[in-house]
C-alpha cells in the first residue's frame, strides 16, 4: 500500500513537495521509488526508534505511515517530536482507541494526526459522513466490501491476499466488534454471515464480520444524530476465508507461547515462517480485478424514513500496473495533499468522518477512476 501511495504522490502532487521514501529495508525503499515519474529521496529509518526516526525526517509536514498497525503509536510519537501531521491506514479497532485518547496533544500542538484513510476505514468513512449530512437522524450505518478477482495466476494460493497477512489473521482471529441498539458488541471472527447483493461485475457475495476501525469512531461521530446500529462486513474469497477457519481451528494464529518438543514456540510466528517459504502465485495475463466499497445508512429525513445506499466502483489502475489496492493506497495521499492545500484545517486526533470534507475528497477519487454512486434504498 505504500508504495502505491508513493506512485500516486509522484504522479499527482505539485511539482514543489518533496516527497521521501522511509523505510527499515532501505533496498526495499529504493525498488519502491524506481521507474517514478519525478525523483524521490530514499532514506533508511526504523519506525520502532521514534526519537531516530524524528531526527532523521525532520522538516517533514506530513507523516504518511504505511507500516503495520502495531507501529500507529510509535509513528504518531515521532510526528508528534517532528511537529508535522500524520496519517495511517488504520488500526484495527482497538489500536485506533488507543491512538484517539491523544487527541488532546496533537490539539495542543495545533496538529492533525487522521486515523483510518485507506479504503476500509477511510473512503467508507468519508461516504458515511456524506450521507448522513443529508439526514436529519441517522439510525444505521452499514458497511460492506467485495471484490472480483480474475487475473490469471499460475502457482499455489496459500492464504495469498494483497494486504498485510498479519492484518488478516488478526481479523480472522480477534473477535469482531458490532454497535446494536446502542451498545458495543463483540462476535466471534467470521460469524454473521450475509448475503450482499453487489452490482456486476462484482455480483452477490457472503460477506462476515470481522474486526474494523470503523466500529471504533462512526458510533461515536453520529451520536448526535441518534445512531444505533453500526456494522463492518467483508467478503474474503471463499478460498481463503476456508483457509483461514481451518488455521484457526488448529490454533496457528495464536500468539500465546506453546511448547514443542520441550521448545517453546508461538504458532503465528511458525505459520509466517512457513507462510515464506511458499512460493508466491505469478501473474501471467493482465489484472482484472473490481471491488466495491458499500456504506448503506438509515435514517429519517423529512420526518419519513429514508435508506441510503452508496456504492464506491474502483475497477483498479491499469496504466499503473496497480489493481483495486488503488482505494487503499491513494486516500493517504490524497489526504496530505488536501492537508498541504489547507482543505483539510482540523487538528488533534480524529477519524475521516470529521475531518474530510466529502466532494473535494470524491473529486480527488474521481481522477483516479474510483466513482461513489449514489441511490435510495428499497
Amino acid at each position: 500500500m505504500g508504495r502505491i501511495t508513493v506512485r500516486d504522490l509522484a504522479e499527482t502532487a505539485p511539482d514543489d513537495v518533496e516527497i521521501v521514501v522511509a523505510d527499515r529495508d532501505i533496498r526495499a525503499a529504493r525498488a519502491a521509488s524506481e521507474d517514478l515519474s519525478r525523483r524521490v529521496t530514499v532514506v533508511e529509518v526504523d519506525a520502532t526508534r521514534p526519537r531516530s526516526l524524528a531526527r532523521t525526517l525532520a522538516g517533514t509536514t506530513v507523516l504518511i505511515n504505511a507500516s503495520h498497525h502495531d507501529l500507529n503509536l510509535a509513528v504518531m510519537d515521532a510526528a508528534l517530536a517532528m511537529g508535522c501531521h500524520y496519517c495511517d491506514l488504520g488500526g484495527l479497532f482497538h489500536v485506533t482507541r488507543r491512538q484517539l485518547r491523544r487527541h488532546a496533544e496533537f490539539k495542543r500542538a495545533g496538529l492533525l494526526a487522521l486515523c483510518g484513510i485507506g479504503s476500509a476505514p477511510g473512503i467508507v468513512n468519508v461516504m458515511a459522513r456524506a450521507g448522513a449530512d443529508e439526514f436529519e437522524r441517522v439510525r444505521e450505518i452499514h458497511i460492506a466490501v467485495g471484490t472480483r478477482d480474475r487475473t490469471p495466476r499460475r502457482g499455489p494460493s496459500v492464504l495469498e491476499t494483497s494486504y498485510s497477512i498479519q492484518t488478516i489473521l488478526d481479523e480472522a482471529s480477534q473477535p469482531a466488534a458490532l454497535f446494536r441498539g446502542g451498545a458495543l458488541w463483540f462476535v466471534e471472527p467470521l460469524s454473521h454471515v450475509e448475503r450482499v447483493k453487489f452490482p456486476a461485475p462484482v455480483g452477490p457475495q457472503d460477506a462476515a464480520c470481522t474486526i474494523h476501525s470503523e466500529l471504533a469512531t462512526l458510533p461515536q461521530s453520529f451520536k448526535h444524530k441518534g445512531i444505533r446500529d453500526v456494522s463492518f462486513r467483508i467478503a474474503f474469497p471463499s478460498e481463503l476465508t476456508a483457509q483461514l477457519r481451518f488455521i484457526r481451528s488448529l490454533g496457528l494464529m495464536d500468539m500465546s507461547e506453546t511448547s514443542v518438543d520441550g521448545r517453546s514456540v508461538v504458532p503465528r510466528k511458525v505459520l509466517l515462517a512457513l507462510l515464506a517459504r511458499v512460493p508466491k502465485p505469478t501473474t501471467v495475463g493482465p489484472r482484472d480485478e473490481y471491488e466495491i466499497l458499500r456504506v448503506t445508512i438509515r435514517g429519517r429525513r423529512g420526518g419519513r424514513a429514508v435508506e441510503q445506499i452508496l456504492d464506491c466502483h474502483v475497477p483498479g489502475k491499469p496504466e499503473w500496473n496497480i489493481g483495486v489496492d488503488i482505494d487503499t493506497g491513494a486516500p493517504p495521499s490524497i489526504a496530505a495533499q488536501m492537508l498541504l492545500a489547507g482543505t483539510i484545517t482540523a487538528t488533534g486526533v480524529l477519524p475521516p468522518e470529521q475531518v474530510i470534507p466529502p466532494e473535494p475528497f470524491f473529486r480527488a477519487l474521481r481522477q483516479r477512476n474510483i466513482r461513489i454512486l449514489r441511490r435510495s434504498g428499497a
